[in-house]
């Protein structure tokens, strides 16, 4: 289920409002380019930022434009146990088929708490659970050696988002790992070296503007033309780069914008993209042969 390129979506809005005629646009683009997964209400969807309406219309009209060809896995990870579970119900209500839970932020849990988060996560749910690591995001690591130990005891925790930029505890997982354990790089430019170290994909930004190419990335490795997964890798390189000059998703909105895609502004405290960026995100995107 959880291989290839699975899209986080911006959450597209016009006037502060959410654009629901913007966001299905942007899923049927991604949905016919060859993505093999939509990541409604994460980082790059500004889930903290939207209101309890706005989820639920997000993760519906996602599973609605999707109809049941992908797997839709949804957002729902805070900082409290409780509330992680509140919301992960509701988001099996409105039909995601999987959860993306991230380590929770600002408490600064430790290795045992973690491991009693997840379990008592995993309790609540049939429904396949992708951890997040996202340290820079969150102030907390979760090791490999948990995630090991969570996914033998709990059958339905099937991955991991590693957005750890530390290859050495990719090397780990690999090495330790269940079978059936999928590994998704959290970020682009990683991917291609995260590949060469067995992970099955990527949850990708990128690919919100650049879904047939990260798709075809990760096939051409998995078809072992290593080569040509390189030579995409390193083309795209650039814009992967450009998309994270600033925060997640304030680039990627304005390299949407620049296309003629639905996104709008970032919500507060989110700021629109400094203009001398946005001059290297134009440049960065010309070069790569976007028309903007």
């Amino acid at each position: 289920m959880f291989q290839g390129s699975l899209v986080a979506i911006v959450t597209p809005f016009t006037d502060g409002a959410l654009d629901e005629k913007g966001l299905r646009k942007n899923l049927r683009f991604l949905i016919q380019n060859g993505s093999n997964g939509i990541v409604p209400c994460a980082t790059t969807g500004e889930s903290p930022s939207l209101s309890d309406d706005e989820y639920e219309r997000v993760i519906k009209i996602s599973v609605e434009e999707n109809e049941g060809k992908l797997p839709i896995i949804a957002g729902c990870g805070t900082n409290s146990t409780t509330k992680t579970i509140k919301l992960m119900h509701r988001a099996q209500e409105y039909g995601a088929t999987a959860l993306l839970i991230v380590t929770p932020y600002y408490n600064k849990p430790t290795a045992e708490g973690l491991y009693g988060h997840y379990k008592a996560v995993s309790a609540e749910t049939d429904r396949p659970i992708i951890i997040y690591n996202v340290p820079g995001r969150t102030g907390t690591n979760i090791l490999p050696k948990t995630v090991v130990q969570l996914a033998r005891e709990c059958k339905n925790i099937a991955g991991i988002k590693e957005a750890s930029g530390n290859l050495e505890q990719v090397s780990e997982l690999a090495l330790l790992r269940p079978k059936d354990f999928a590994i998704l790089s959290g970020d682009d430019a990683l991917t291609f070296p995260m590949l060469a170290l067995g992970a099955e994909g990527v949850i990708s930004v990128c690919a919100n503007i650049l879904p047939k190419e990260v798709s075809q990335m990760c096939e051409r490795f998995r078809a072992g033309d290593i080569e040509g997964a390189r030579a995409l890798h390193l083309k795209m390189f650039p814009v992967m780069k450009a998309l994270f000059i600033e925060s997640n998703p304030i680039p990627l909105k304005k390299a949407m914008e620049m296309l003629g895609m639905a996104a709008g502004k970032p919500r507060l405290p989110l700021a629109e993209m400094n203009p001398e960026n946005a001059r290297v995100l134009k440049t960065k995107l010309v070069e790569f042969g976007l028309k903007v």
